[in-house]
């Protein structure tokens, strides 16, 4: 396994790390052991995401570099955003979705490393967003106070929820059936079933980095040296510990045969690693620590696997290159704090990269919220492959018209 960590100073750094066998009555303890670094941006990394074969960077350089961790050597960049690249999140190892400040969220392929789709998807910055384990679905906030709900199948925005304030992050749980979305130091606990708050938890700052330890365990970093686990159903805090003297930037968990594991990256240079106890009351045991001299930004683990956690849409289900598309203005309904959408969204015309959508009406209901509940449902229970775009859809239904005027004529 590797750490990789980016940092202000324009670095991405790579700690390849040798678990060493337990001696009888000690501690156990990892190796950390110095094997790249990558200076490819212009500018301070803002955001890391792996998968089994790459490491990506997002930077206020406004581009995305693409790290190869099996030959290590730089595979090139990706240039579409117009601000600093605020999120990378890969779903298997077939697609990558990026968000910026320009407030696009964009799908690529990770095989051709193609753009297949751009989306205009929030008014201000995207500032978070989150897949859900399905692939079907996925979250983004920004700095137009919204939550929005994305259709991955069909390539277009779902649901928007006002939340009256600018939230930074949000994230699925492991299994899908619940999210958290996180403004300053407050994290709303939403129930997938009932497209609701269950509960609120209040941290003593402001919130930097969550991740999900089980379904309903959470860790919490913020602006302070200690890292909080959290119960999402009692909404109490299991335990905290002092894991570094100076803030925590960002967290990573992550499961072996043998080990749970939490990884902390701190301003104050260090990156930890963290064993899990089965009761999380109980604080961790430090695995090992290693200094990198650098103020830390962001935070991934590359774990030499032959395939990812998460399986990538099988080769028939492969999204083709997307052609030009204009701009259509949307159609939308509002009312209260839910909207929801059936719009195609559009792509800006500034760019060489192609977008697809649907045009599709919303469906009728009651309130928007049984409605939006409904229709997560539907998308979530859909037959086949996720981030497949309507392009291809489209493409079958027009073969099928023309074989049958060949057939009538």
């Amino acid at each position: 396994m590797e750490l990789v960590a980016g940092c202000y100073e324009q670095v991405l750094f790579g700690f390849a790390v040798h678990p060493e066998p337990k001696a009888s009555g000690d501690h156990e303890k990892w190796t950390p052991v110095a094997d790249f670094t990558h200076h490819a941006h212009t500018a301070s990394l803002s955001a890391v995401a792996v998968n089994s074969r790459f490491v990506v960077t997002g930077s206020k350089d406004e581009t995305i570099h693409i790290y190869d961790m099996k030959k290590k050597i730089d595979h090139g960049a990706l240039v579409h955003h117009n601000g600093t690249i605020t999120c990378l999140k890969f779903y298997g190892n077939r697609h990558l979705i990026s968000g910026a400040e320009d407030g696009l969220i964009c799908v690529w392929d990770a095989k051709k490393w193609e753009c297949l789709k751009s989306i205009k998807a929030h008014k201000g910055h995207v500032t978070s967003l989150s897949i859900h384990p399905s692939g079907k679905l996925a979250l983004s906030v920004g700095t137009d106070k919204t939550l929005r709900t994305w259709n991955l199948v069909e390539g277009r925005s779902a649901f928007i929820k006002n939340i009256k304030q600018n939230a930074h992050i949000v994230e699925w749980s492991p299994r899908g059936e619940r999210y958290v979305v996180v403004i300053l130091n407050k994290i709303d606990v939403y129930q997938l079933d009932t497209a609701s708050v269950s509960g609120t938890i209040t941290n003593g700052k402001r919130i930097s980095s969550v991740t999900f330890l089980s379904e309903s365990v959470l860790a919490v970093a913020g602006d302070e040296e200690v890292v909080r686990v959290f119960d999402c159903d009692s909404l109490v805090c299991l335990s905290e510990f002092k894991a570094h003297e100076n803030r925590v930037k960002d967290l990573f968990s992550f499961e072996t045969p043998e080990h749970h594991v939490i990884v902390t990256a701190s301003s104050d240079g260090f990156i930890k690693m963290w064993k899990l106890h089965e009761d999380k009351k109980v604080s961790p045991c430090l695995l090992c620590e290693v200094n990198t001299n650098a103020r830390l930004t962001c935070l991934g683990v590359w774990l030499d696997r032959a395939t990812d956690t998460r399986e990538s849409p099988p080769p028939d289900a492969e999204t083709p290159p997307v052609s030009k598309e204009e701009p259509s203005k949307s159609n939308k309904k509002e009312s209260g704090d839910e909207v929801q959408e059936g719009e195609r969204q559009s792509k800006p015309g500034t760019k060489k990269c192609g977008s697809t959508g649907n045009g599709d009406k919303p469906a009728k209901g009651n309130s928007l919220v049984s409605a939006k509940k409904r229709k997560m449902v539907e998308m979530l229970g859909k037959k086949g492959n996720s981030l497949v775009t309507a392009k291809k859809r489209k493409m079958v239904e027009m073969l099928e018209k023309k074989k049958r005027k060949k057939k009538k004529m």
